[in-house]
């Protein structure tokens, strides 16, 4: 029998390469739109420095990520388990770590690839549009795939 109704998303874990950019943006914004009504982490496949571009573009849309310290999947695993419902992985190397940890966890996988705007070349500004862009995509693609699950 086909279950029509798929499970409520309880927990949802965003992960990238390094847990300074991308992933800690997502985890910020869902935890701004979605408040306690999903459990919300992120980690990196291996650990990063705290990017400050992250916290100065959040800061724009009024979202506070200054306490960021990037983890690992690893140490999330280490500290607290993997008990997430949905796995949102941002990079290509993060991808293949999570598809790796479903053989083990029954959470749903969904790619969600965005440039690193770390690699963006040029001006503060140029780079700073860069951030501003991976943070529009990832407040536009939360509310519209985790609002509704919450």
């Amino acid at each position: 029998m086909i279950d029509h109704h798929p499970r409520p998303i309880q927990a949802v874990l965003f992960a990238c390469g390094y847990n300074a950019i991308r992933s800690p943006m997502a985890e910020a914004i869902a935890r701004h739109y979605l408040g306690k009504s999903i459990y919300v982490q992120s980690a990196g496949v291996t650990k990063g420095d705290v990017d400050p571009f992250t916290a100065a573009v959040l800061e724009e849309i009024g979202i506070d990520a200054h306490k960021h310290k990037p983890r690992t999947i690893d140490e999330l695993d280490d500290w607290e388990g993997l008990n997430f419902d949905l796995i949102i992985s941002l990079s290509p190397e993060a991808h293949h770590k999570a598809l790796d940890l479903t053989r083990t966890l029954a959470a749903t996988v969904e790619y969600w690839p965005l440039p690193d705007p770390s690699l963006t070349q040029g001006t503060r500004d140029q780079v700073l549009e860069a951030y501003r862009d991976v943070r529009d995509v990832l407040v536009r693609q939360i509310q519209t795939r985790l609002k509704q699950a919450a």
